[in-house]
């Protein structure tokens, strides 16, 4: 017991100094400092005694930061100077002690790495990524942070690619890991795409609006001139050191073509060969990035490649009807066409699916999510309504005479039905979901709180 209150007593000398500086400088009182002092000394003695917990080194770190806070704070008030990183420096003191006596709780390592993020001390964060990944390296949620933080913090993609393409080699049956790799590569796409817009490297120079409009002489809005880097300064129209053919062959790198998220998806689908489940979270993930070239050619590669592996499958054959319409606005003057491709798909797939419910439980979600754009067309919503009526008609007739465990599904879709203002349907969808699951605790809920509001709604009149 001595030496832990001799090594206690080490540390709190160290920061007597700091203390004497905060109260001269009248940032702290004569009692607050003594109370400062005080909860140093029951921290270090619990750290120092036998029988520490990591909770206490935590609650530690945590009451420093909110001291360096609060410090900051009346420095600021005050227009006084005081040691900046004393503070800052004490935090780290206590997280490294943390780590290095408890290097397997993850928890402690998060709060080192979140408050080195914060602080902008990348030379402790490097080393704490280093570190915890040595210690953990079959946790991918390790490896994911760490790739992200290259990518969005540092803007260094071949350090993001490194951690992730290191993550996969211990972590390769992790599902999450595959798909943030493809996601860290789109957003690097994304990246590139907008810069090159707002320099206006993406644009035919020989084109013209006036060519645009001639293409399409059917076109019912006026197409207004784009502000590009030329137009800010003009010397770059006379620059010939970029040409189109140079944009060209950037256009076709792997990089910016999408060949490095297509190479993801099929490695990841190797090692999980016929899971529709990921194929589905890598397909919603690429059609979520509207506005890149190349996820329509990345997405239509995952559609074709789960359609040859799983052509019978629900999930696939979602995700084939609606990719003409995944990256389309429903507002969007191409809606309409796209819409009837995927209406066309989707009377083609229904017969030839099997189990039907996982393919018209996602219509129905689909559906409704065009139907509650506000600023739809009249009459595409007239077309949503009659196909969401004869999806609803289908599902009844695929589980009128199965009584499986689809109940709470159903309920789902009826409380959709109702967020989404469709009260006819309600109805209807909740009569024969009764039949089938009378004693569905969620569905019989739902049937009330459905009473009491139509009370409400009487009652209002």
């Amino acid at each position: 017991m001595t030496g832990a209150s001799d090594k206690a007593r080490f540390y709190l000398e160290q920061s007597v100094p700091e203390l004497q500086e905060l109260e001269r400088k009248k940032i702290f009182t004569k009692a607050e400092i003594t109370s400062i002092a005080k909860k140093r000394s029951d921290f270090e003695h619990k750290l120092n005694a036998r029988g520490s917990q990591p909770s206490d080194y935590a609650r530690y770190a945590e009451y420093e930061m909110n001291l360096e806070s609060l410090r900051r704070k009346r420095a600021r008030r005050l227009g006084v100077k005081a040691t900046e990183h004393a503070g800052q420096r004490r935090i780290f003191f206590v997280l490294d002690r943390a780590t290095k006596k408890f290097h397997g709780d993850l928890a402690l390592w998060m709060q080192y790495i979140e408050y080195a993020r914060k602080q902008k001390a990348h030379k402790k964060l490097n080393q704490a990524f280093r570190s915890v990944l040595r210690l953990h390296p079959t946790r991918p949620e390790l490896w994911i942070y760490a790739a992200k933080y290259a990518l969005e913090v540092e803007g260094d993609m071949m350090e993001a690619r490194s951690y992730m393409q290191r993550g996969l080699r211990f972590c390769k049956r992790s599902k999450d890991l595959w798909i943030e790799y493809a996601k860290l590569e789109m957003i690097y796409i994304a990246k590139i795409v907008g810069r090159r817009r707002i320099l206006g490297l993406d644009e035919n120079r020989t084109q013209t609006p006036q060519a645009d409009m001639a293409d399409n002489p059917d076109a019912d809005i006026v197409k207004l001139p784009k502000i590009t880097a030329e137009d800010i300064n003009p010397d770059l129209a006379q620059d010939d050191s970029v040409d189109q053919a140079a944009l060209q062959n950037l256009n076709s790198t792997p990089a910016l073509s999408g060949a490095i998220p297509i190479a993801v998806f099929d490695a990841a689908m190797k090692q999980f060969p016929a899971d529709d489940l990921l194929g589905e979270r890598f397909f919603d993930m690429i059609v979520g990035f509207e506005g890149v070239p190349s996820s329509k050619k990345i997405a239509e590669h995952i559609v074709d490649t789960l359609s040859a592996a799983m052509p019978t499958n629900p999930l696939v054959a979602s995700c084939y009807i609606w990719q003409p319409v995944a990256e389309v606005r429903a507002t969007s003057p191409d809606f309409p066409r796209g819409l009837g491709v995927a209406l066309d798909r989707l009377d083609s797939s229904a017969q030839r699916v099997y189990p039907r419910f996982p393919l018209l439980r996602r219509t129905i979600d689909r559906l409704m999510s065009f139907l509650g754009v506000q600023e739809l067309d009249p009459d595409i919503r007239k077309v949503l309504l009659v196909t969401l009526k004869s999806t609803l008609g289908q599902l009844q007739m695929e589980l009128e005479h199965k009584t499986g465990e689809n109940g709470d599904e159903v309920a789902e879709v009826i409380e959709k039905l109702r967020s989404n203002g469709l009260h006819h349907f309600v109805e209807s969808t909740m009569a024969w979901a009764l039949r089938i699951w009378g004693k569905n605790t969620r569905l019989l809920t739902l049937q009330g709180t459905g009473a009491i509001l139509a009370q409400d709604g009487d009652a209002n009149k």
